[in-house]
């Protein structure tokens, strides 16, 4: 491991400080290499390109807003190889959330994500990238790669209802 040292103003500082308690981090440490590890992640996932990604892409919009509601539906029917599924909330009389779950290249995803979020009536939006490269691990430190979803292991013993 590395000793890496930086300077940071009292403010900045105190936000750190502000969220290990709230997080229950034991050392400045290890909350800043959570904080760096998020970070870039999500930093290698925004630049786009052909990686593919998953991205939960939440939006406040208002629904009186002159055919947004059949923009959006348009949009996401043109898409619909991005968009996997849908959440929609009604917060009050004129607001509506979507969360959407997207897939696919990490180009693909940003370019479609920030065509929603620039629609008109749309006015607030935010997109959570995460890497979808099939590598998962199966609990022993083994890495696999796979192309499709992992599948549970029923119990010896077990009955397929219990899974």
């Amino acid at each position: 491991m590395q000793r890496v040292t930086i300077t940071v103003d009292d403010e900045l500082a105190g936000e750190l400080d502000h969220f290990m308690a709230g997080r229950g981090y034991a050392n400045r440490s290890e909350a800043i290499r959570d904080l760096a590890r998020s970070g870039l992640q999500q930093a290698a996932v925004e630049v786009g390109g052909p990686r593919p990604c998953v991205a939960a892409l939440v939006y406040l919009y208002d629904h009186e807003a002159r055919e947004l509601p059949k923009r959006l539906t348009r949009d996401f029917h043109e898409r619909h190889d991005l968009a996997q599924a849908t959440l929609h909330v009604h917060l009050d009389h004129e607001s509506c959330m979507e969360v959407t779950v997207l897939k696919g290249r990490g180009a693909d995803v940003q370019e479609f994500a920030d065509h929603i979020i620039a629609e008109r009536g749309v006015r607030h939006g935010h997109v959570v990238y995460l890497p979808a490269d099939g590598t998962h691990t199966h609990g022993r430190g083994e890495t696999h790669s796979h192309g499709h979803a992992p599948t549970r292991r029923r119990r010896a013993g077990s009955s397929s209802r219990h899974q």
